[in-house]
């Protein structure tokens, strides 16, 4: 028996448009943080529109690196509301970190910005959102976070 060899195959970009960071705070050795989302667009050979003002991403900072668990809504360009349930990890070192905090370029490969999100919809159009697992690959760019979603086929 031949066993398949996964491929992914890119759906679509969003640029999240974030606000400043708020600081929940947490215990020690960790720092929890939210970060609301104020909008963004949403372009791609499988799904076009905006990302809605709503919602927003909890992350857990560690030493070993941070966690992220954001929840939002995506408007596609018919109209249809898709949410989306994106959990991911960010681990860089300290210096690529204090570059990016700084706002200076850094290459998306000098650290690891990765995504697994879930959507849900009850539109007809986009009902293979809900049925495949997803990939997201995840960059900033000056307050905007950019993921590109990949389809695992």
């Amino acid at each position: 028996m031949q066993l398949l060899e996964p491929t992914l195959t890119f759906a679509f970009e969003a640029r999240v448009e974030i606000a400043e960071s708020l600081r929940i705070g947490r215990g020690p050795g960790e720092e929890v943080w939210f970060t609301p989302i104020t909008g963004g667009t949403v372009s791609g050979p499988r799904l076009s529109g905006v990302v809605l003002p709503y919602g927003g991403d909890w992350s857990t900072t560690r030493p070993t690196g941070t966690t992220l668990d954001a929840r939002y809504l995506l408007r596609a360009d018919d109209g249809a509301v898709i949410e989306i349930h994106n959990r991911g990890v960010f681990q860089s070192s300290k210096e690529v970190e204090t570059r990016l905090v700084k706002g200076d370029p850094v290459a998306e490969s000098e650290y690891y910005y990765r995504t697994s999100p879930v959507f849900q919809t009850d539109a007809e159009s986009h009902s293979w959102l809900t049925s495949r697992v997803f990939v997201g690959m995840a960059r900033d760019e000056a307050g905007v976070v950019c993921i590109r979603f990949f389809v695992l086929d």
